[in-house]
């Protein structure tokens, strides 16, 4: 029994619009490949490849990490980024950590302008990072300044006495592993580390002498460790301009020759679940579900993160809060 020609002909369509699903699919997989390359690839992403302004947040403790760094460099070498606009969110971190953010912000303010918006603080180390822009931007009520550098450490010595516990230590001079909280800490175990403090202070104050154009009496009034409004930084010239993105923009259009409709567009670090916002983001559910147990749990685990990478000496702004 012979099928009718219908059929061969119905099968030979079918046929074809398999084959053109088939296709359709495998666009769609480059696509969504291509897609995934340009979100995870950063300065490669697709809105990156013509003329614009980048915009960098720096939020959190500095430590100078090295994804930080990279996507500063890359920035620094995108043909298309006309300026950068660093976005500080940040009450400092470790002295060696803002030295190096420090530096290579400034490679990039020789190539192409920088400026630096403050939005509620940019203290201490992150102060030093805003002293790498060729202007600085903050609110009226923005916190600046914080000019200085500590060496903390927790001293439990009284309280192993207490206790009667003694930490007996062999070492090869008394200033090795001096001080460590485990004992009173010697007049020059104390000398020495108030000279690594002075030094490090002497070249914060030379940064902020050099980049704000002080005298040694300018430079007293702003030194002695305080923070300031923006408001009363402008006098003291810690601050330039007060305002936000759109006065950093106008300033960038009108001194550095950079067109005024030329789109800002966003670099952000992916590299981590909690630069992602996912540990912070669901710490917040957490407590808007009222699992405040669970939600500190998970905020103290990116703070205990973060501690470690806090040794040395810190440029960094401490302040109580009220419970």
């Amino acid at each position: 029994m012979s099928l009718p020609t219908d059929y061969f002909v119905d099968r030979r369509r079918l046929r074809r619009k398999l084959g053109w699903w088939r296709l359709a699919a495998l666009i769609a997989l480059g696509v969504a490949g291509l897609v995934a390359v340009v979100r995870l690839g950063g300065a490669d992403s697709a809105d990156k490849l013509t003329p614009h302004i980048a915009r960098l947040e720096l939020q959190g403790v500095i430590t100078g990490d090295d994804d930080t760094i990279d996507m500063i460099k890359k920035i620094g070498e995108s043909s298309q980024t006309k300026a950068l606009l660093l976005e500080i969110e940040s009450p400092g971190g470790t002295t060696t950590g803002s030295e190096r953010l420090y530096e290579e912000v400034r490679r990039v303010a020789e190539k192409k302008p920088v400026v630096a918006v403050v939005g509620t603080v940019a203290a201490s180390g992150a102060y030093i990072a805003a002293l790498a822009a060729d202007t600085i931007v903050a609110r009226g009520n923005s916190l600046v300044g914080s000019i200085g550098v500590l060496f903390q450490y927790p001293n439990v010595s009284k309280l192993l006495n207490n206790w009667g516990v003694e930490v007996e230590t062999i070492k090869s001079s008394p200033l090795k592993a001096a001080p460590n909280g485990l004992e009173p800490t010697s007049p020059a175990a104390r000398e020495a580390v108030a000279s690594l403090v002075a030094d490090s202070y002497a070249w914060f104050k030379g940064l902020v002498r050099e980049r704000r154009n002080l005298d040694e009496a300018e430079l007293a009034k702003v030194s002695d460790g305080r923070v300031f409004t923006a408001r009363q930084g402008v006098p003291l010239k810690l601050v330039d301009l007060i305002g936000g993105q759109r006065e950093a923009i106008d300033w960038l259009v009108a001194n550095k020759g950079i067109a005024k409709d030329m789109p800002v567009r966003e670099w952000k670090k992916k590299s981590s679940l909690e630069r992602l916002g996912l540990v912070g983001g669901a710490a917040g559910l957490a407590r808007i579900a009222g699992l405040d147990s669970i939600a500190g749990l998970l905020e103290k685990s990116i703070l205990l993160e973060r501690s470690g990478e806090l040794d040395g000496l810190l440029a960094i702004w401490q302040h109580s809060a009220a419970n």
